[in-house]
């Protein structure tokens, strides 16, 4: 399978808090928008329990967080940025969750989703973060069936009038290998400077790169790319 194919016009990437986006996908998503294809992010929550630093407020945090996700996105091509302002740490998969993901996705109409994991990892801690997985899940349940049911949230209809929309896919994020690997090996310069645009969750990491280095080398061979290539993988669903 193919990562791009020409009806792929329109990717939405959803995902917990600001830089899961670059971690998990920026690689990808670098290479896309080099390749016309137009992608939006929607974070869920503001990032506020971030950081380490207790002299800066949460609602501090917050904006901060919010500022570096937008340079970060324009580093990798990304200009349309929806935050939706759940509080950090403290995400379940509310029905108010579902309908906001949906109103993301019938204003923005994509023909790919990609999101986090909604099940938990027992070997993955870090990337089994409560957040993430219930990110995972109002995603997986927006796309199917609320985004394209009319009677789901009707005052979607009724008072924003946004007409369902069919998402043809969905890709959730597979560190440990999936369906499709994307070669970031070209990216990965934009992919890292989007992660150091994350200045209050990286600028003291000093062995990132490496670690990013590592990973992507690692998803690469799972995926059965070339030898020295780096890659970002996914699990593939059809929802149409």
């Amino acid at each position: 399978m193919t990562d791009v194919t020409p009806e792929q016009t329109r990717v939405l990437v959803v995902t917990a808090h600001p830089d899961d986006v670059d971690y998990g996908v920026a690689g990808s998503i670098a290479r896309w928008t080099a390749e016309g294809i137009e992608v939006a992010y929607c974070i869920v929550t503001d990032g506020d329990a971030g950081g380490s630093d207790p002299s800066i407020t949460r609602a501090e945090m917050a904006a901060q967080r919010r500022e570096e996700q937008l340079k970060a996105a324009s580093v990798v091509g990304v200009r349309q940025v929806e935050f939706l302002g759940y509080p950090d740490g403290r995400l379940t998969v509310s029905l108010e969750l579902r309908r906001d993901i949906s109103r993301v996705i019938r204003q923005f109409r994509p023909t790919r989703v990609i999101t986090q994991n909604p099940i938990r990892d027992l070997r993955s801690m870090y990337g089994s973060h409560p957040d993430h997985t219930a990110t995972g899940e109002a995603t997986f349940c927006a796309v199917y069936p609320d985004a394209r049911n009319e009677f789901a949230h009707p005052e979607l209809v009724a008072a924003e009038g946004l007409a369902p929309h069919t998402v043809s896919e969905i890709w959730m994020l597979a560190p440990g290998g999936g369906d499709v690997t994307v070669d970031i090996t070209d990216t990965f310069d934009r992919k890292m400077a989007a992660l150091w645009a994350h200045v209050s969750q990286t600028a003291h990491l000093t062995d990132l790169e490496d670690r990013m280095r590592a990973w992507a080398t690692a998803q690469a061979a799972a995926g059965n790319l070339p030898a020295g290539r780096l890659g970002e993988s996914f699990v593939v669903l059809d929802t149409r």
